[in-house]
């Protein structure tokens, strides 16, 4: 008999291991809710037209990793491949821009969709928890956002990631930036694709991996040397402020990311730890993806970070998080008037915000005893009828192995007590 299987380059998130991806998007977030940002949910798919738009035609992410489909009415839908698209839709949608309280703060968590070649740290369904200030063109909003997940993955207990930082200009000094780029690029020897992507999005070609392209590219021309004295002063801005609050980074002069959106402020979090797939999240200022996908003028910036690369990074530091029990007590009846006796204390129990679960199924103390350890609870709770008759549970503390009768009525505060 076959079973079926996960779809091919996508996992399964099981206990016990679910526990810490709920601990690192709960880490990433919480620093977002504490600085203004409200939560927004958006759906797993769009429109194509919106990522074609958004995202780029020219990038690998819409030409080559979109899942798409056709429905029965015949609208072409994308399985959404990254998240800034969507929740600006949504924000232009629901008109936040409108709402007079600018810049408008979202931070969301879900799954994405690429058609990529599977590897570690590289999935076809993968987790991310983004945030966007949606609005306002100031550099201390970089910075915030720069900040805040610094302090989410410190606050994890990682060390060993980095942060790069780069500008690429705006509307007014990349265009010219872009022009010298191409020239010379054009005289490099590069295969058809490349020399397409060229004539697309040359940006693209400073963030092509392969060995014998970043030779040819050693004599680039730079972007900092193009950029505007409004870019400039941007950017040392930014500079200034993360220093000031004692983020370290490095200036990347190639760091164009992988989006056709980007403008002024790109950065990335990279992780050394994890091999080719570093990049444990990134994002950066997109003042023009507003108008692209047929809003008003709308500068934002916003970023990305990947769950289940910061748990790879977890792994790869050794770092082990600090997870509360799934279960704090554990009842085991022994015999029908104590099963119906001590499923109200468990009931009891949860309502007073115990994490306590049962012995169900009517199993024998030895198997009943062993689910108990297996669960990690610290409390075991046991009674039988001649306990029941005298009025007592057991109350039986897992660590210390020490067993005591506590009075039935009294069960459930005694608990809450130990338990603090």
């Amino acid at each position: 008999m076959s079973t079926f299987q996960a779809p091919k380059g996508t996992y399964d998130l099981t206990p016990p291991r679910s526990a810490t991806f709920l601990a690192v998007r709960e880490a990433i977030s919480a620093p977002l809710r504490d600085s203004g940002y409200g939560y927004i949910e958006t759906p797993g798919f769009e429109n194509v037209e919106l990522f074609a738009r958004g995202v780029g035609e020219s990038t690998d992410i819409v030409t080559k990793e979109m899942y798409t489909l056709t429905t029965k009415g015949g609208d072409q839908l994308a399985l959404r491949p990254e998240g800034t698209a969507s929740v600006l839709r949504a924000a232009l949608e629901a008109n936040l821009h409108k709402a007079g309280n600018l810049p408008v703060k979202l931070w969301y968590s879900g799954s994405y969709y690429r058609y990529e070649r599977p590897q570690a740290g590289r999935y076809r369904h993968f987790s991310q928890v983004g945030a966007e200030a949606i609005g306002t063109e100031d550099p201390a909003l970089d910075a915030e956002l720069i900040i805040l997940a610094d302090q989410a993955y410190r606050s994890l207990g990682l060390r060993r990631f980095r942060i790069l930082l780069n500008s690429l200009g705006d509307k007014e000094c990349r265009p010219v930036y872009r022009e010298a780029l191409q020239t010379f690029l054009r005289d490099l020897d590069l295969d058809e694709e490349t020399r397409r992507r060229i004539e697309i999005n040359p940006l693209r070609v400073l963030d092509d991996k392969r060995a014998d392209v970043q030779k040819q590219l050693t004599d680039a021309p730079k972007l900092r040397d193009y950029l505007c004295d409004a870019c400039k002063a941007y950017h040392e801005e930014v500079r200034a402020l993360l220093t000031a609050a004692g983020v370290a980074f490095e200036d990347d002069e190639k760091l164009v990311r992988g989006l056709d959106y980007y403008t002024r402020t790109t950065f990335e979090f990279v992780h050394d730890g994890l091999g080719s797939q570093s990049a444990v999240g990134g994002g950066g200022r997109y003042d023009g993806l507003s108008e692209m996908i047929g809003g008003p003028e709308l500068p934002s910036v916003g970023w990305a970070l990947g769950v289940d690369r910061t748990v790879l990074a977890l792994e790869a530091e050794s770092v082990e998080l600090d997870l509360p029990a799934t279960t704090s007590v554990y009842a085991v009846p022994l015999g029908e008037e104590a099963r119906r006796v001590l499923f109200g204390v468990v009931t009891e129990l949860r309502r007073a915000g115990i994490a306590a679960d049962f012995a169900f199924g009517g199993r024998g103390l030895k198997g009943a005893m062993k689910s108990a350890n297996r669960s990690g609870a610290r409390y075991t709770l046991v009674a039988g009828g001649r306990d029941l008759a005298e009025g007592v549970v057991q109350l039986k503390d897992m660590e210390s192995g020490e067993q005591s009768a506590v009075p039935l009525a009294e069960a459930a505060a005694e608990l809450a007590k130990r338990l603090g």
